[in-house]
């Protein structure tokens, strides 16, 4: 069912608060995609917490929204194809947060439901990255990132380089499974950024980031550079070994010969538990390395097995998250940048003011309600905060201490690029610049032309955009084609290596296909997902261009506002002279043509539960290029199921449903049996 089908079923009234909801949804998977592929996260963790509880609340009062893909199910998490891949022993579940006391007092009350003796080891929250660790023989076999929580990626070359890992145990255990964090020491951390400056290269923004980048090195070499370390806190009870509660394991743990932070703690009551996280909120900064909240254990093992564990977390553990660190400043002025769908977002620009660990100067405002709703005006001092070092916030306004100085913001009625009329539209929050020349535009657009998810040119970021443009070399992303080595050279800080490895990357874009195309494209409402679906439904860009909006309305997952967008788009004079450029200059506009037999044509297969043989992208990948549909909930058009372990309310839909299911075996045996014919 589509997102527009869904807002029917919910009723009008709720229409507008069930767009709120998927956009929070986009909004979470895209940072969890930041943050766990690319270890450059853009969003604060206070700004991600906030999003996550707004959407559990939105679940709360609308259950019948909430579907298996919603964040609020998953682990969370994206692997790296350049790492094998490993699936861990057991899965690395993420915790549940609490922010206050009260969050505290109620995971106490349903602990003592269950347990009521029971005490807590409260333990650091380190800012790293989780790291699991296999043992066999005594000896150091293997080293994995988290991943999904299911599987991860190997690194046992860089955790090699991690002096406080040890390589061989001191006991001999047939199998031994080590779970701790990887970070980096704050000392380490203003070393490996001093150098990096030095250099001329980007630094790091925090020590969390470095640590993630420093053990996702293909170079092991680097990593041993970065001086990384690691503290153990978590293992998989080895045969033999009896532990009966956490400070055993941490004790046990230590005996081994790991490094096992010393500042963990015992409490018989919860009250005790809040009073050492309000002490430790104030010694934070104490430590050599970054810590951004407190672990609070039961204690007991036989009752952390008997609270067990929910979906996604486990129900004998909470991390407790310090509260963002606020400080005050200024805001000196407020300056307006256009994207690259022309909306217009105001910035304040502060007086410089350290917090969390960096200097800020500058953060968004978002929109003008925003503005408005904090009454914040120029010449105001604010409360600023920044939780995880990458986009600062304006919290709120302080206007006690106001003079009558200040000034309110107006959004202006002219764009600051291009000076075209600015509106604003019905039901939306931003404003817009109405030009689609407008040189702002045109150079977000091309930075988004090029990403990686796009047409992918490596080594095109926008410092050389900027360059591009200011010299006239391109005016848009289609002139990019007519680029040749003398034209690069001339730029600043580009070798002559860079210049040709700049034109290769721009020449093996033209093979990228219809599907990122459409995606480069920057049509409005239009995203990765409904780039493929578009590309399969019409082979060709001609195709697509030629649609009507019928047509595109017919297709499953294009609603009525993204078809009229699409619609709009191809009807513009501009976007057929961008096209054009791009057929002289050979780019590939066509779909490709699977070598798969369509065994799965026209039907909608629903995959669940966790897989042996592939992981989840991994076999909906299959079942497209089969010409199936890869769909995420079960309906009365399912053709099948696939079913693995811990398949859950998906199955039981299927069940209802009378869908037939097959196992994960059964899947390869039809997939066998249709490549063979």
């Amino acid at each position: 069912m589509s997102d527009d089908q869904q807002q029917e079923q919910h009723g009008v009234e709720d229409s507008q608060a069930y767009e709120h909801y998927q956009k929070l949804k986009d909004q979470i998977q895209e940072a969890n995609y930041q943050y766990y592929g690319l270890d450059q996260p853009q969003l604060t963790d206070a700004e991600y917490d906030a999003l996550m509880k707004e959407l559990l609340a939105l679940e709360e009062v609308h259950p019948e929204w909430k579907t298996p893909d919603s964040p609020s199910q998953r682990v969370g998490g994206y692997i790296a194809k350049e790492f094998p891949k490993v699936r861990h022993a057991e899965p690395l579940l993420s915790l549940d947060n609490a922010f206050n006391a009260g969050d505290l007092r109620e995971f106490d009350r349903r602990v003592r439901m269950v347990a009521p003796q029971a005490e807590y080891v409260v333990e650091l929250k380190i800012d790293g990255l989780t790291v699991a660790l296999t043992y066999e023989d005594g000896v150091l076999v293997r080293g994995a990132t988290r991943g999904d929580g299911e599987v991860g990626e190997e690194i046992t070359a860089n955790v090699k380089t991690i002096s406080a890992i040890p390589l061989r145990l001191r006991s001999l255990l047939s199998r031994f499974d080590v779970r701790g964090e990887g970070y980096m020491p704050k000392d380490s951390f203003a070393r490996l950024n001093q150098e990096r400056e030095e250099e001329g290269q980007s630094t790091f923004a925090n020590p969390r980031n470095a640590a993630a980048g420093s053990l996702r090195q293909l170079d092991s070499k680097i990593s041993a550079q970065r001086k990384l370390s690691y503290f153990a806190y978590q293992v998989l009870m080895p045969e033999g070994i009896k532990l009966a509660s956490q400070t055993e394991i941490l004790t046990f743990l230590k005996a081994q010969g790991f490094l096992v932070n010393p500042e963990f703690k015992l409490f018989g009551t919860i009250e005790d538990v809040i009073q050492c996280c309000e002490e430790m909120a104030e010694k934070r900064h104490q430590f050599s390395y970054d810590i951004d909240g407190l672990v609070i254990k039961v204690n007991n093992l036989t009752q952390q097995r008997e609270l067990g564990f929910t979906a996604k977390s486990p129900r004998w553990a909470i991390a407790y998250k310090f509260p963002a660190e606020q400080v005050e400043t200024v805001v000196q002025s407020i300056e307006v940048r256009v994207g690259r769908t022309g909306v217009l977002t105001p910035t304040a620009n502060l007086t410089p003011v350290f917090v969390a660990g960096s200097t800020v100067s500058r953060a968004t405002l978002h929109n003008i309600d925003n503005i408005r709703d904090k009454d914040i005006r120029m010449g105001d001092h604010v409360l600023l905060q920044k939780a995880g070092d990458v986009i600062p916030e304006v919290v709120r306004s302080l206007p006690e201490k106001r003079t009558g100085e200040e000034k309110i913001f107006k959004m202006p009625e002219r764009c600051p690029e291009c000076q075209s009329p600015v509106i604003r539209e019905e039901g939306e929050a931003a404003h817009r610049c109405t030009s689609i020349s407008c040189p702002a535009q045109q150079r977000e657009q091309i930075i988004h032309f090029v990403s990686r998810d796009a047409m992918n040119i490596d080594g095109l970021g926008p410092a050389v955009i900027y360059q591009l443009l200011e010299t006239k070399l391109i005016n848009d992303a289609s002139d990019l084609y007519s680029l040749n080595f003398e034209d690069l050279v001339k730029l600043e800080r580009m070798g002559n290596k860079s210049a040709e490895n700049l034109l290769q990357a721009i020449e093996a874009s033209k093979e990228r296909g219809l599907a990122p195309l459409i995606f480069a494209l920057g049509i409005r409402h239009v995203g990765e997902k409904a780039g493929k679906i578009l590309a399969q439904q019409f082979c060709n860009m001609e195709a697509l261009k030629e649609a009507q909006l019928e047509d595109l309305q017919s297709i499953p997952d294009i609603g009525p506002t993204m078809a009229q967008s699409i619609l709009q788009f191809f009807q513009q004079e501009s976007t057929e002279r961008f096209l054009q450029k791009l057929r002289e200059a050979g780019v590939k506009m066509t779909a490709e043509e699977s070598s798969h037999p369509q065994i799965f044509a026209g039907k909608s297969i629903v995959v669940t539960g966790s897989l042996e043989k592939w992981d989840r992208q991994e076999i909906e990948s299959l079942i497209e290029a089969h010409g199936g549909k890869a769909a995420s909930s079960v309906s009365k058009k399912t053709a099948f199921v696939v079913a693995g372990e811990k398949a859950g309310s998906k199955l039981a839909k299927a069940k209802e449903l009378g869908i037939p299911v097959l196992s994960e075996e059964e899947f390869e045996e039809l997939l066998n049996k249709g490549t063979e014919e």
